[in-house]
């Protein structure tokens, strides 16, 4: 079936009026993920305030944010605890860096916080900005690691097609999304990609799950072997993947990958920068997947996205690395101006104390089950090809026949048409190619998951009337 690829943008406006905040956005912003021909013509959705799980755009429109922002704003958008903390250390010392041993309260606080929740032994915890930014210093760290232990060669990072670690060089390399790459000439070498873990896509005819679970774990050891193990220095994955399109891993998936990952010595990095705090209805998804990473990357939930924050935890092997290159070079030359930042360190922090004083894991453990029931429900729509999740995250995905699981034509414009419905009946969600996604806060009450699922089903009934 072809989609009308036209007028299927999901911004509200769609002109752009002279000497509007609209207007002057067009002029001088340059918007991430953006196709910049098509905003010049339907300019900014411009949010104004928020409350809750609500946001409030300069029309007055008032919408369920669905998908948390990006995937992070876990606490929604009026914690005061979050204002207060951040004024009060901006009060106290609103900036201080942790360049040459010098350090403050909070990072302390956060980093010994961090390593006390976290669900496998690790050493120290890493601070930087953002997920790309965690995830970069990752691909970094394996490369300095298999230095100072004498393995010069074992350098090469295999991740997977469709997953999503960020935008700078290293990190966007590790994506396996053609987007992200073409123009940029990315992926950069020592790369590489292997499959997707998407059981309803990629199996094979009458492919079980655990059986389709074990092909990929020997396409990874296939592709370990042709590159030769010697030159293998890590894998990364999400435990979840979000931006590929909320893939949630096969029965026995990651217990097998992980057997590969031993048997040749390679490094294990667990991208949390979405499932972590809460997500999947335990701190950290590595738990839910049973995962033992020996390293871990956190972001956006990590304060809420009150504040710019990410974390890289290490292992104790690989700290062990890192104190020996120091010493040997005289300095560890990895960091960034605001790594620990004081005011971002204290708003996080006291994020985790929100996720303890108010019960949030147990809040997402009791609303998981009617999420996922309702996300379920949306198969009885004749387009609605599969949906999927795990605690608050979810997705359907849209296809023109059901049987046969055929994408619509052109891909992509049949997800941004149901976004953009869902728009008009006030709930943002995203679209991931022609999978929708949701990822809500997690104060997400029930009866406001009933109200959300409500109205995207409004949405999906008036778009496969006008199909």
């Amino acid at each position: 079936m072809t989609i009308d690829a036209t007028n299927v943008n999901p911004a509200v406006a769609p002109t752009v009026p002279g000497n509007s905040d609209a207007s002057r956005d067009v002029a001088s912003y340059l918007h991430p993920y953006t196709n910049h021909a098509t905003h010049e013509q339907t300019g900014p959705h411009i949010i104004t305030g928020g409350d809750g799980i609500y946001v409030t755009d300069d029309a007055g429109h008032k919408l369920i944010e669905g998908m948390a922002g990006l995937w992070c704003t876990s606490l929604g958008f009026s914690e005061k605890r979050l204002v207060d903390a951040a004024t009060k250390q901006l009060n106290i010392l609103p900036y201080y860096h942790t360049f040459a041993s010098k350090s403050t309260n909070p990072a302390i606080d956060l980093a010994e916080k961090l390593l006390e929740i976290v669900p496998v032994p690790m050493s120290k915890v890493f601070f930087a900005n953002s997920g790309s930014e965690a995830t970069d210093s990752a691909v970094k760290m394996v490369w300095y690691y298999h230095n100072a232990i004498g393995q010069p060669e074992k350098k090469k990072i295999i991740s997977r097609k469709k997953g999503y670690h960020g935008v700078t060089v290293a990190a966007a390399s590790m994506t396996g999304l053609p987007g992200n790459h073409k123009l940029f000439d990315l992926p950069i070498d020592r790369i590489l990609h292997t499959e997707t873990p998407h059981y309803w896509r990629d199996a094979l005819p009458g492919e079980e799950e655990e059986d389709f679970a074990t092909r990929l774990a020997e396409q990874l050891e296939d592709l370990i072997q042709a590159e030769g193990p010697e030159t293998v220095g890590a894998f990364i994955a999400e435990p979840i993947m979000g931006a590929g399109g909320v893939i949630v891993p096969p029965r026995t998936y990651f217990e097998k990958i992980q057997e590969v990952l031993k048997r040749y010595d390679i490094l294990f990095i667990a991208d949390e920068v979405i499932c972590g705090f809460g997500r999947t209805g335990r701190m950290f998804a590595s738990e839910t997947f049973r995962l033992k990473p020996d390293m871990i990357t956190v972001a956006k939930q990590l304060s809420s996205a009150y504040l710019p924050i990410s974390a890289l935890f290490i292992n104790e092997a690989i700290y062990q690395a890192v104190k020996k290159g120091s010493d040997e070079v005289g300095t560890f030359g990895h960091g960034f101006t605001y790594s620990g930042h004081p005011v971002a360190a204290a708003v996080a922090l006291e994020t985790l104390k929100i996720y303890e004083d108010d019960g949030i894991i147990e809040h997402v453990r009791s609303v998981m089950s009617p999420f996922q029931k309702r996300l379920k429900d949306l198969n009885k729509f004749e387009h609605v090809g599969e949906t999927r999740g795990h605690g608050l995250i979810g997705a359907f995905e849209l296809v023109s026949d059901k049987c046969a699981k055929t994408p619509f034509d052109p891909y992509g414009a049949a997800g941004k048409a149901v976004a953009a419905k869902c728009l008009e009946h006030g709930v943002i969600l995203r679209a991931l190619g022609d999978t929708v996604a949701f990822c809500p806060p997690l104060i997400i009450t029930e009866d406001q998951i009933h109200t959300m699922f409500d109205a995207v089903e409004a949405a999906l009934t008036e778009w496969h009337s006008s199909l």
